[in-house]
């Protein structure tokens, strides 16, 4: 918990305080560090919950931890998305492909917008509701309830703040290692024609390190996979298939998988981002990060994870 909200306080501070990292790209980088450190702030909650054996902070406590875990998890699929449009845009079309501010600033408001609906409607029971799961200590949706409105409400919310999301993201990388190996290939297969070792110019090398982030950004993708997969899966099963396999403990660990990629999206940016490295070198000099400035050609592109 202090690991994982310290590490996406400083990925927060960082971001957002250093001109040399103010891009659009790295917009997306805060709004998903805000949505990760919304979801650490739960767990006090768990671990107070848990010492005292039950939900120990009333309806309205399970409610607000209900609704931080709503808006987080579906901000940071939603931001996932955006992230690896954003790096789509940039590989496919490195002239024109760069997002504006503006732009950036609007798809980070859609992501807080397509999350309200889906939080508001269970809070205030108006579709869904918010119950105690597990051992009693975490709150989240009612998926076990059997009746057609939440069963309706459970394959609506997985379709389109899940699995939509999840595929279009996939889409989009998908594309990005297509058109990476393709500009290789085309560029080896010139090379040999032309009798030289490297056709790379400024530009190609912009477009190599645009592809050594998207594969950071497949990285932080397959985190938030493999962390709220298993909750969705429980979440079916409880809907819409045999709930004798849901036990309390089997409902509970997918409930803790979700806070995984809270703890570790901050330390894939601090291993994989040089200028992120190099702002936390300067400021935090008692880390000891050793980490030299980057090559003129890579200065150039300020990048999002």
């Amino acid at each position: 918990m202090i690991f994982a909200l310290t590490g996406n306080g400083m990925v927060i501070w960082i971001f957002a305080t250093s001109k040399s990292l103010r891009s659009a790209s790295n917009m997306f980088v805060v709004n998903l560090a805000i949505a990760d450190f919304v979801m650490m702030l739960k767990a006090p909650i768990v671990i107070y919950n848990s010492l005292y054996e039950g939900y120990e902070l009333g309806l309205w406590g399970c409610q607000i931890f209900a609704t931080m875990g709503a808006y987080s998890g579906i901000v940071q699929a939603t931001t996932n998305l955006c992230i690896a449009y954003d790096r789509y845009k940039n590989i496919s079309s490195p002239l024109d492909g760069q997002m504006s501010k503006k732009k950036a600033f609007f798809f980070i408001l859609l992501t807080w917008g397509w999350a309200t609906p889906w939080t508001l409607m269970p809070l205030f029971e108006y579709w869904g509701r918010f119950v105690a799961e597990g051992f009693l200590t975490t709150c989240s949706f009612d998926f076990l309830t059997n009746t057609m409105d939440i069963k309706l409400f459970v394959f609506f919310i997985f379709t389109f703040s899940y699995a939509i999301p999840m595929f279009m993201t996939m889409f989009f990388y998908s594309q990005i290692v297509s058109q990476v190996f393709n500009h290789e290939k085309a560029l080896r297969k010139q090379a040999k024609k032309m009798n030289v070792e490297s056709l790379r110019s400024g530009d190609q090398a912009a477009v190599s390190a645009e592809a050594r982030i998207a594969k950071t950004a497949i990285t932080i993708c397959g985190l938030f996979v493999f962390s709220w997969t298993p909750y969705a899966v429980i979440a079916l099963i409880g809907a819409f298939g045999n709930q004798a396999l849901i036990t309390p403990l089997v409902s509970m660990v997918p409930a803790l998988c979700c806070k995984l990629v809270a703890c570790f999206d901050p330390y894939v940016y601090a291993i994989s981002h040089p200028k992120y490295r190099l702002e936390l070198k300067e400021r935090c000099a008692c880390l000891g990060i050793n980490e030299e400035q980057p090559a003129k050609n890579e200065d150039t592109k300020t990048t999002a994870a």
